[in-house]
């Protein structure tokens, strides 16, 4: 396992330093790298290295959403406030609305089966989308009008609603008995009660950061294990307490940032160290999850209804930027930013078959929908983060260096000396 994660390593390096060379994201050539290397194409990736892929891929999601959120100020926050929660519902709903109508002419499932697929195809993914933006705010680019927060903010929220409203829809689909009224309202209870644990945490952690005065290092691993510890809470409590750890490890970020800002810079600048080998881990396992011929399978139909829902997303998206300061190349940015699908197709593409053939039913359907999952990611994933950077590049003001980004690369040229 070692030997093939060193090799890993060196391998994403070259290819992340090829890839920036052509002008093309380094984390697309992380994720066909994972691909060509996968147990379904090379199988060079060993056994050992593919078993722990879950745990590997979600340390590195925790990693980069707790950079993220000690990018999240409050001032910032308050001005996206009403146009995350919109986004983190609306583009969703209406993609899922129009797979669901899609489905059954396209791919011959019924319409529940249909609004399942809607529901897994729904989640934009954080993995791809959250490092893009922090790169986007450490050059200050779309800051002065906080949309790169604007975009990570909302995803996060986006995967709430989405797996939430799958859940039901599997359930339904095997028969369970499913307490509809209490799952829909279980959605603002596990954000408001994820957000609510995370500022607590943070809170206590500043706390004790300022009575104790631990180095940089030893706070840097108090918070990723709490916040490793968090998800395992919310595993736990799913059956009795509906709960958003990936949101509570954001607010942990946040609210450090609004009692030192010294402190959370300090912090985001060593998580941010981490990252680079956080990010070689979680794009080449998400590709290594990605079976060719699975998404072949899918086939040119599947492909239509990934367009098709994606144009039905884009209209959602822009809806919600009407009205907003955002100008029509800005509002374009975000509607690109939602494009991208990974991390929850990964995780959950292949839960309807399994909840299938555990509840004995004809497996087809799962089939299916694991296979138009999987084309998905292959279609969306590298060439939407290859549109974010372009659209960025090309959209997004530069906004004046702040005293925040002083600190930052004082704090960065720091870290470089030692």
């Amino acid at each position: 396992m070692i030997v093939s994660l060193a090799e890993l390593l060196i391998l994403s390096i070259l290819v992340d330093w090829a890839f920036r060379r052509l002008s093309i994201p380094g984390l697309v050539g992380m994720l066909l790298l994972g691909v060509a290397f996968g147990p379904y194409m090379l199988g060079w990736i060993s056994p050992g290295l593919m078993t722990a892929s879950a745990d590997l891929r979600l340390l590195a999601l925790i990693v980069i959403l707790l950079r993220a959120g000690f990018e999240l100020s409050k001032d910032t926050l308050n001005r996206v406030g009403f146009r995350v929660m919109l986004l983190s519902a609306i583009p969703a709903t209406i993609e899922g609305v129009a797979i669901t109508f899609m489905g059954p002419p396209l791919l011959g499932l019924s319409y529940l089966e249909s609004a399942i697929l809607g529901a897994v195809l729904g989640a934009v993914s954080p993995a791809v989308v959250v490092p893009l933006m922090i790169r986007f705010i450490d050059r200050n680019m779309g800051t002065e009008k906080g949309i790169p927060t604007l975009v990570l903010a909302a995803s996060s929220i986006d995967d709430v609603y989405v797996i939430v409203i799958y859940s039901i829809l599997v359930g339904i689909l095997t028969g369970q008995s499913v307490n509809v009224a209490w799952s829909l309202a279980g959605i603002p209870i596990s954000i408001v009660l994820g957000i609510g644990v995370g500022l607590i945490v943070g809170l206590v952690l500043y706390r004790l950061f300022r009575r104790f005065s631990p180095d940089a290092a030893k706070r840097v691993l108090v918070v990723l294990a709490l916040s490793i510890l968090l998800v395992r809470i919310e595993h736990l409590s799913a059956q009795w307490v509906p709960f958003a750890a990936l949101l509570a490890v954001m607010a942990i970020g946040f609210i450090i940032l609004e009692k030192d800002e010294h402190m959370a810079h300090e912090l985001s600048a060593k998580f941010g160290h981490i990252w680079v080998f956080a990010e070689i881990v979680l794009f080449t396992m998400v590709g290594a999850e990605v079976n060719i011929e699975v998404a072949i399978r899918a086939g040119l139909a599947g492909a239509l209804l990934i367009a098709g829902g994606l144009v039905a997303r884009s209209i959602g998206t822009w809806l919600c930027l009407i009205k907003s300061d955002l100008n029509r190349g800005e509002r374009w940015f975000v509607v690109i930013s939602y494009i991208p699908k990974a991390t929850v197709q990964a995780a959950i593409g292949g839960g309807a078959l399994a909840a299938l053939k555990v509840a004995g039913m004809d497996t087809g359907p799962g089939e299916v929908i694991l296979a138009v999952a999987v084309l998905s990611i292959l279609l969306t994933a590298p060439v939407g983060a290859w549109a974010i950077m372009i659209a960025g590049d090309r959209w997004l003001a530069v906004a004046p260096p702040s005293v925040h980004d002083e600190m930052d690369a004082a704090l960065e040229s720091e870290a470089e000396k030692i």
